[in-house]
């Protein structure tokens, strides 16, 4: 195995197909200087300062980049580890296909507060949500990385009613609207009793 293929490899293997450059340090001497000759040669795609992702190889890496969604889990699992992360708030919506509109932002919940990451391959940004994250209601979902944990749709009500008490977010209200129905009430009811969100979760119902 040449080094090249090596690292490609690394990254392939990796979850979400994301690596940091300092993950490339078991294969090359200089990893920062590899990981830019693997994005110049197709292999690599950059998201973030200091983060790749390996590129699929059915797709052009002159064309190709990851949705915002995924490129946002697979940020999040390089630096925290593989099933922490969780995709939460409207980022969550989108991967429920609640809300159309491709947005700017990725919110993932992570188990401790860290500055937002500004993405690279488009105007961007990933923000980080510190959370208990094992006690969010969670759900694998498929991203173009790969599987991914999402906040369940009733999660994710809930989620963005606290965020939004006011009802000013048009985006987290048509997102609250497309779930609503396809929400369990049981499940409601359990998440916020445990979660301490009843105020949240009897203004929601009202409001429909």
């Amino acid at each position: 195995m040449n080094a090249a293929r090596g690292g490609a490899q690394l990254a392939a293997r990796a979850p979400l197909r994301t690596i940091r450059t300092a993950d490339l340090a078991a294969v090359y001497a200089h990893p920062n200087q590899e990981a830019r000759a693997l994005e110049r040669r197709g292999l690599l795609h950059r998201l973030s300062h200091g983060v790749y992702c390996a590129v699929p190889a059915e797709y052009d890496p002159a064309t190709w980049r990851p949705t915002i969604e995924a490129a946002t889990a697979g940020i999040a699992t390089a630096l925290y580890g593989d099933r922490v992360p969780v995709l939460t708030g409207l980022t969550a919506a989108r991967v429920h296909r609640a809300l159309p509109r491709s947005l700017g932002v990725g919110f993932v919940a992570v188990p401790t507060q860290r500055r937002p990451v500004r993405l690279v391959d488009r105007e961007g940004v990933v923000r980080f949500v510190a959370r208990a994250v094992a006690d969010l209601d969670a759900v694998l979902v498929s991203t173009d990385l790969g599987p991914a944990l999402a906040t369940t749709p009733e999660q994710t009500v809930l989620d963005l009613g606290r965020s939004d008490p006011r009802g000013l977010d048009l985006d987290a209200q048509e997102a609250i609207a497309a779930m609503w129905d396809g929400c369990d009430a049981v499940v409601l009811d359990e998440l916020a009793d445990r979660q301490r969100m009843r105020s949240t979760l009897v203004r929601l119902r009202a409001q429909r």
